[in-house]
């Protein structure tokens, strides 16, 4: 059933929320036995965030959760005016990539980590979490989650997610609770002589690349060789740093700290993004993992750091 529109063209008419719910709650269910992430907390901010899917994001780009494009996005990318004018958004080929993406952005930046301590069935402490993790500034962010979750009695799927996986002889928790690393966690250790911040992680010694930032600059304010910088940072002479890059000024480790177990890949990231991320050298995480060196991962797969 169509509604034309005032400029001649046609339209598919509004999704109502009903209908939205049972095209994705089984996304939301399966996304949270991978993830940990209620899947009542998921449906509620994609009707939320989408309008139920009505949204000129959701229906040109498959963006549910309102996920901007952020310097690591290599997809396709959908422009419109948001906060500022013509902001650019991630674009995906299907909803349920939106759902993946948004377990991930939950899931990969430390200051959501304190909500895994929750039990999956506490919607309201993890409504309430996300306001305080700064997911929202709407006051009220809170609020219209469970206002949503219980009118449409969407509580019964964190439940049922549970049972199922139970049943099935799945662990006793969903594999949710993954968090990777971030700059902003790593302790700091120092400073150089020309003020750039030292930090630690995994227990070695590292900077983050400013811009225009070389290898051999960088070698010589830290007073190393640059095939040192090289070698620990497993890259190749003809690299050239981007703006945010992590640079090792020691040897990396063989695993990850005993806090990180696993990663699941993010869109766009490779095994060598992930040995710097954890401070592990890249031939021991190809060996961890069983990989032939040089073969290359998929984004939702999921990586041994131990």
């Amino acid at each position: 059933m169509f509604v034309f529109m005032a400029s001649g063209l046609w339209a598919q008419q509004r999704i109502s929320t009903e209908s939205y719910i049972e095209t994705y709650r089984e996304v939301a269910i399966k996304k949270m036995k991978e993830y940990g992430i209620p899947a009542s907390i998921t449906l509620a901010q994609g009707i939320l965030e989408s309008g139920s899917g009505n949204s000129s994001l959701a229906r040109k780009a498959n963006n549910h959760f309102g996920i901007k494009c952020h310097k690591d996005w290599t997809g396709k990318k959908f422009y419109m005016d948001d906060d500022e004018k013509h902001e650019c958004f991630r674009k995906y080929k299907d909803p349920s990539d939106s759902y993946r993406d948004h377990s991930l952005f939950l899931t990969q930046r430390g200051r959501y980590s304190f909500l895994f301590d929750y039990e999956i069935t506490d919607y309201k402490k993890w409504a309430y979490g996300l306001k305080k993790a700064g997911y929202a500034t709407n006051p009220k962010y809170p609020e219209l989650l469970i206002r949503i979750i219980e009118k449409y009695d969407l509580d019964r799927y964190d439940r049922k997610g549970w049972k199922r996986s139970e049943k099935q002889g799945g662990p006793e928790k969903p594999a949710g609770g993954f968090v990777a690393p971030s700059v902003a966690g790593f302790a700091v250790a120092g400073t150089s002589l020309t003020g750039r911040t030292i930090y630690a992680n995994n227990g070695k010694k590292l900077v983050v690349a400013q811009l225009g930032d070389t290898f051999y600059e960088i070698a010589e304010e830290f007073e190393v060789y640059s095939w040192q910088l090289f070698k620990y940072n497993e890259a190749d002479k003809k690299h050239v740093l981007e703006e945010g890059e992590l640079v090792y000024l020691e040897k990396k480790k063989s695993k990850a700290d005993k806090k990180y177990k696993r990663h699941i890949v993010a869109q766009g990231e490779n095994m060598h993004d992930i040995a710097q991320l954890y401070g592990i050298r890249l031939k021991k995480l190809y060996k961890l993992n069983k990989m032939a060196p040089g073969t290359s991962v998929r984004a939702g797969e999921t990586s041994r750091l131990r």
